[in-house]
């Protein structure tokens, strides 16, 4: 197996912690059809595509028009991210680390391309990405292999020495189909791939570790034997198939609703 060529990001929920502005702005075009937002509704919201959100919608609601629930919903996320985005933990270090070492790094994303370059000129101004690919470069978005691959292309490099960093379920799947190798942060996505390894956070995350897992990994029909894992620290590999969960992003919603919550004066 080649060595480590590119490393491939997603944006929102990897780089920037825009899972709950996402998710508020569902809630807020749902509530406008009719339709109460609760964590039955997560495994829709979450991580997917604004189509794939805004045909639950239409699905959960009867709504007429889904290209206008799509738009309704990129406006409504737009002027949040707008608004601002915060970093995630260990993010802007590990882009730093890759920039020093010449290594090159491009954003793939799911978001509209009116969200990335919104993101790409607030939080991530400061970082030079070789490219940025949206959800409009490419005739199919994640969880299609369609941006990882283009990604790949245009760096000229071969897209199994590529290390995908995702956050969403759509997101490592595209990156599987794709043939990248896989760091999901945080964890866990789905079942266990061949090529996926996990960390709690990209804090624990190095350049080495992620030469590491392309070094490493083994093609599929290799050998017959097990797959090789590579450690990061702070990272694991779940046992068995992983049920998709969202306590993580439910408990953001509830900590931003309890923080939004008028403050009673007592008399």
């Amino acid at each position: 197996m080649s060595g480590l060529a590119a490393v491939l990001f997603d944006m929102d929920g990897t780089l920037v912690d825009t899972e709950v502005l996402w998710w508020e702005a569902t809630e807020e075009v749902a509530a406008r059809l009719g339709h109460r937002l609760t964590d039955a509704d997560a495994p829709e919201v979450v991580g997917r595509a604004v189509e794939d959100t805004a045909a639950h919608l239409v699905r959960a609601t009867g709504a007429p028009d889904p290209d206008g629930v799509a738009a309704a919903l990129t406006t409504a996320f737009q002027k949040r991210v707008d608004e601002g985005a915060p970093m995630r933990p260990g993010a802007d270090r590990l882009l730093a680390e890759l920039e020093r070492a010449g290594l090159p790094f491009a954003l793939v994303s799911a978001s509209p391309r009116s969200v990335v370059d919104s993101v790409v000129g607030g939080a991530l101004a400061h970082v030079p990405f070789a490219f940025t690919l949206s959800a409009d470069d490419t005739e199919r978005t994640k969880p299609h292999p369609d941006p990882y691959r283009t990604a790949a292309e245009r760096l000229g490099v071969p897209v199994a020495a590529c290390v995908a960093v995702e956050d969403s379920p759509d997101g490592a799947a595209s990156a599987d189909a794709a043939g990248c190798a896989v760091l999901v942060v945080p964890p866990p996505p789905g079942a266990p791939g061949p090529d996926r390894i996990f960390a709690d956070s990209l804090e624990g995350v190095s350049l080495e570790g992620l030469r590491r897992h392309v070094r490493d990994r083994k093609a599929p029909e290799a050998d017959g034997q097990p797959d090789t894992r590579v450690n990061i620290p702070g990272s694991y590999a779940p046992p068995g198939l992983c049920t998709i969960t969202f306590i993580r992003v439910a408990a953001l919603i509830r900590d931003t609703r309890q923080t939004r919550a008028p403050t009673r004066s007592s008399s």
